[in-house]
């Protein structure tokens, strides 16, 4: 172990980075604020506050991705990952910070009854409408704050505890014993926030957060389309960081081996993306039945047309052509131009499900979209810096450590 650096230092340059794509975001955030947050027209405070609400879901739902994908590793009994496991671990920290940003806009927009965004909002529509009615015992206030606040606490919590017990592996080596315990403890906890997880992102949190932006629609497999649109971009920033910290000089343990089963993740799931864009869409546009046909309406014939195919290319097309053969997902250039394009890509998916019920009949990307989006991924950057370097990259104490060592595809 002497010859393997473990504790990661974070680089004046990446630091530098990351204060000016949070500088170039707070003052576009500013801007926005002043210019249409705070304007007369609600149609422009729904912009405002939709465009707020998208960056901060997406980027919520992707860091919460990557302790998804340590607990189904550990119930999996998966040891592969773990010359890397600090990668997700560090990405997860993000989920309180991001989660505390997203509890604040939603709650906001629940209390100050901002009936553009969530038209279930608006009491007197509610009662003098059927649809709406029928589903005020799920669309409604009080249900929505709570939950809301119960969802992203116990990610945090739940996903918290995971990092703590993982640090166990640093102090000593285990016994037989003191092993299997420290396996199973593991395996309990992951067990927890699995079920968590699937209880929220897989069903509840999509349908209350952003189906319910078009409440009189809905769709069964929403969540499904939202957890995968999350889950591939999640794998993707695991591999940029991966790239990245292989590229200094961290992670000797991780090889190509374990970026080409990164790479199979980004591949296989953008394809299991497509399959369910694909079921949802299929599905809808043979039935015909307008009550179903509302959301795709101002997608596929209205202003978002050009949008929702172009979503198609890059998180389809692009995956497909370029990650398929095996040279392509062991390649570090490679990899990184399509994490950062499915990265991009999944946004734009997220910005046309928000913003593409919020704004029907014009597109509103610009400057605050991408302004927005520098200022989260400069406190991703930073805050994830800072979690690498808050305890020794590699586990060493881990039993599963030789396992990942040894690891080929």
């Amino acid at each position: 172990m002497a010859s393997i650096k473990e504790q990661f230092e974070v680089p004046s340059k990446l630091k530098t980075w990351s204060y000016a794509l949070i500088g170039i975001g707070a003052l576009a955030l500013l801007a926005g604020f002043f210019k249409s947050g705070m304007s007369k027209d609600e149609h422009e405070q729904a912009i405002f506050i939709g465009t707020v609400m998208y960056n901060t879901i997406f980027w919520t739902l992707v860091c919460n991705a990557s302790m998804f994908f340590i607990c189904i590793t550990t119930l999996a009994m998966g040891g592969w990952q773990q010359s890397f496991r600090r990668v997700p671990e560090a990405i997860s920290t993000m989920v309180p910070i991001f989660g505390s940003i997203t509890l604040a806009v939603l709650l906001y927009v629940a209390f100050a009854g901002k009936h553009q965004i969530y038209h279930w909002l608006d009491t007197d529509a509610v009662n003098n409408d059927p649809i709406l009615k029928g589903k005020s015992g799920f669309l409604n206030l009080k249900f929505f704050v709570f939950w809301t606040t119960l969802a992203i606490g116990l990610w945090s919590l739940l996903g918290y505890r995971m990092r703590i017990l993982s640090s166990e592996a640093d102090k000593g080596a285990f016994d037989n014993v003191s092993g299997a315990k420290f396996i199973f403890q593991n395996t309990v906890r992951a067990s927890m926030f699995i079920a968590w997880f699937g209880l929220t992102v897989g069903s509840t949190i999509p349908w209350l957060w952003m189906m319910s932006i078009t409440p009189h629609w809905y769709s069964t497999m929403y969540s499904w389309y939202t957890f995968m649109s999350s889950f591939v971009s999640g794998m993707s920033l695991i591999a940029l960081w991966v790239v990245y910290l292989k590229n200094k000089g961290y992670l000797e343990y991780t090889n190509q081996e374990h970026l080409h089963d990164l790479g199979k993740f980004m591949f296989a799931f953008s394809i299991f993306w497509t399959y369910l864009w694909f079921s949802q869409y299929m599905l809808i546009w043979y039935a015909n039945i307008p009550e179903e046909t509302v959301y795709f309406k101002t997608r596929v014939q209205g202003a978002y047309k050009g949008i929702f195919f172009f979503n198609l290319i890059i998180n389809f097309l692009c995956p497909l052509l370029i990650l398929m053969k095996r040279d392509a997902k062991r390649n570090y250039t490679l990899i990184t131009f399509m994490g950062v394009l499915i990265l991009f890509g999944h946004w734009i998916d997220f910005y046309q499900m928000v913003m593409g019920s919020i704004s029907k009949d014009h597109v509103t990307l610009g400057w605050l979209d991408f302004g927005v989006l520098s200022l989260f991924v400069g406190l991703m950057i930073l805050f994830v810096a800072k979690g690498l370097a808050s305890k020794p990259l590699i586990a060493k104490y881990h039993p599963f450590l030789k396992e990942s060592i040894i690891h080929h595809t």
